[in-house]
């Protein structure tokens, strides 16, 4: 049996769930919460700390990592951390300075990258690498009986656990909030991580899904898989046929600026919002990417007619007509 706990959050999305149950007759911790008194009192009370054999996390965003270090240090529990994510830590200078290339070719200014980097500098994203640690993808042991399923959707290193009946998701499938994979390198490569063309190969992972219980990092549970892709794809296509408007789609710092005002908030929120632009930009280029995963899956015939007016016919019928 697998048991929720909830913790508050400082951050707009709300409360974070971590989960815990036995696994393979050892006591496994999915996700940590922020690092905050009342997550470290909540993980004591609800938790035999001494029985801990295994802490696994979705992605190292810190309202579901931030205690990792900490458990580190309380627990002898192995700790697990996703590939993608510890590539961002052990090469981080070559990550933001490549990052800050892309959003400098995006239109953001000098200045705005100063202050991108002091804020990922500062720990309130991302938290540091623990002394210890094992990568997810890997290392964990088979007797767990857990499918690890690499699902970029909200970041690139974004994991599903899954047993036999269920699915930790993370941040992977949320009601109600509309996200996309970050702006990011793919540091094996080199070159701007394709978070459109991952994000369409995630859908049909997530509707591997259907018929699990699914349980999510934040909000309530997730009655229907489909109806949260629908609901994702229905809010991409609002947002791409919004983006339309603009006639230089390559001033991506400029869209951002006349979507959500410049300088009122804090550079990663405009670093958010330029993540979405340029997903909705690759969407437009080419959205026979999407058509086709949603066909794969059987939900394009729910969105075709918002899909149409947004994107248009297939490049093959548009040569035709």
């Amino acid at each position: 049996m697998i048991r929720q706990h909830t913790i508050s959050t400082i951050y707009p999305v709300g409360p974070v769930h971590c989960y815990s149950g036995e696994l393979g007759g050892e006591l496994v911790l999915f996700d940590t919460g922020p690092p905050t008194g009342e997550a470290r009192e909540s993980l004591r009370r609800e938790l035999d700390l001494a029985r801990l054999r295994h802490v696994v996390v979705t992605h190292c965003h810190i309202d579901h990592c931030g205690l990792i270090s900490w458990l580190a240090r309380e627990t002898a529990a192995t700790l697990y951390l996703p590939y993608r994510d510890i590539l961002k830590f052990v090469r981080h200078e070559e990550r933001l300075a490549k990052l800050g290339e892309l959003l400098l070719a995006a239109g953001f200014d000098d200045k705005f990258l100063g202050d991108f980097r002091r804020e990922m500098a500062e720990g309130e994203v991302f938290p540091g690498l623990p002394e210890r640690y094992r990568t997810v993808e890997s290392d964990l042991p088979e007797h767990l009986g857990l499918e690890v399923i690499a699902c970029p959707g909200h970041s690139q290193s974004d994991l599903v656990l899954a047993g036999p009946h269920w699915a930790v998701t993370g941040d992977v499938l949320l009601r109600g909030i509309f996200q996309v994979p970050l702006l990011d390198i793919d540091l094996e490569t080199g070159r701007r991580f394709k978070n459109y063309r991952a994000y369409c190969t995630t859908l049909g992972k997530l509707a591997a899904l259907r018929g699990r219980q699914i349980l999510p990092g934040h909000r309530e549970s997730i009655v229907s898989i489909d109806e949260s892709i629908l609901f994702y794809v229905g809010k991409l296509l609002d947002r791409a046929a919004q983006l339309k408007q603009f006639a230089r789609l390559d001033d991506v710092a400029h869209i951002v600026g006349r979507l959500f005002g410049t300088g009122q908030r804090a550079p990663f929120f405009y670093y958010l919002k330029a993540s979405e632009v340029i997903f909705m930009k690759d969407f437009l280029s080419d959205p026979g990417q999407l058509r086709s995963a949603l066909e794969r899956i059987g939900l394009f015939q729910q969105v075709a007619e918002k899909f149409m007016q947004t994107a248009g016919p297939p490049a093959s019928a548009a040569t035709s007509a």
